[in-house]
């Protein structure tokens, strides 16, 4: 079967932060005395020119700035990207435009020149509410800051907001989870990312466990009933850590989870294209390295055929709606039937509904060995 090119985003990496938190796994690093954001941004334009052949005439659904933490640069930098894409890209008109920023490093002004730049929805890493859960984080924000950051973004005219949350963080009682809910409630963003505190390896906190991480039964009844004052406060899941108010659901996060296409530039991202074959690039991964760069890709390949359907279920299945036959055979040129498909139906982990696929319940609490149906034998 054909492959047929599915819609098409754009992700830019902006490589430093603050300080890094211990529980990161992310290709983020401590920003120098004075980051070069002039060399860094002519250095993305340079990478884009790379990858812009790649879009073979595509315009962009979405736009992401995720890091590090982008806020570091100043809106100036910011529209200098995002004139250098429309100069090389087509834009739907629509086109959402996320960049992630950290609490501890809003100010007003900033938003401001964002907005004017062409960014069009901010996400918000806070965490917690909690300062103390903040501190064993390795957070630079407290509560405050991040409820002042908020209205700070409301009052430059941001209608389109994400808020990342944590739960099963060291320590944590359910009462205080429930607590970071209630405060989220308060503030009303249109999108919560939830998910759970994670060690991932490589990081500081696989090297050094914190103390009183909670146990598997307080995991469970604090998942329970978070998700349940999430959907009481109004949000819909829609995918295993997605929740959005109707019709604010991530479209590019939504491109990644459907096995849309993406370019992607800066230190270390990551891109997916679709012609005649599904192809994966990455960038070279230090920015002491990608900035001097002339030729910036670190690993060019191209995806075997039998690989495919484990890559776009272990993205798809995540969406609590599922995905539909079409998309899986043309976004993967293999047909449903003959990908682990039967398997994973006869142990009741997926379900069928006219054209759409999804996981069960059982399936989706089993997430991991539903995907693990798909894998190439």
């Amino acid at each position: 079967m054909k492959l047929s090119p599915p819609p098409l985003s754009l992700y830019i990496h902006i490589p430093w932060c603050v300080r890094k938190c211990p529980y990161c796994d992310f290709n983020s690093h401590q920003r120098p005395m004075q980051i070069p954001e002039q060399r860094y941004v002519d250095a993305l334009l340079a990478d884009l020119d790379t990858e812009a052949p790649l879009a073979d005439g595509r315009e962009l659904i979405s736009i992401f700035f995720g890091g590090g933490t982008p806020s570091l640069f100043s809106g100036s930098a910011m529209r200098a990207i995002l004139n250098g894409v429309r100069d090389r890209l087509r834009l739907a008109h629509n086109a959402e435009v996320t960049l992630e920023t950290n609490p501890g490093t809003a100010e007003f002004d900033h938003f401001e020149a964002y907005r004017e730049a062409g960014i069009n929805r901010l996400s918000f890493g806070v965490q917690s509410f909690d300062d103390a859960a903040l501190k064993r984080l390795g957070r630079i924000h407290g509560g405050d800051e991040a409820r002042s950051a908020f209205a700070l973004a409301r009052a430059a005219g941001f209608d389109n907001i994400n808020i990342d949350l944590m739960y099963a963080l060291p320590s944590q009682t359910l009462p205080q989870s429930l607590a970071d809910i209630a405060c989220v409630s308060e503030l009303g963003p249109e999108h919560l990312s939830h998910y759970q505190l994670t060690l991932e390896p490589g990081t500081v906190f696989a090297r050094f466990p914190p103390d009183a991480l909670p146990d598997d039964d307080a995991l469970a009844d604090m998942q329970e009933a978070t998700q349940a004052a999430i959907a009481q406060a109004g949000w819909v899941q829609y995918e295993v850590s997605a929740y959005a108010r109707p019709g604010r659901q991530s479209r590019h996060n939504l491109n990644y989870w459907t096995f849309g296409d993406y370019l992607a530039i800066g230190a270390g991202a990551h891109s997916k294209t679709t012609t005649t074959h599904v192809r994966r690039r990455t960038r070279i991964r230090n920015p002491n390295d990608y900035l001097p760069a002339i030729h910036r890709i670190a690993e060019d390949k191209i995806v075997p055929t039998s690989e495919l359907p484990f890559e776009f279920m272990l993205n798809a299945l995540r969406l609590r709606d599922g995905f539909s036959v079409h998309d899986f055979e043309h976004r993967t040129g293999c047909e449903l039937a003959s990908a682990g498909f039967e398997q994973a139906r006869r142990r009741g982990l997926i379900e069928c509904d006219g054209d759409m696929i999804r996981a069960t319940a059982l399936g989706y609490r089993y997430l991991n060995d539903t995907v693990a149906c798909f894998l190439a034998s």
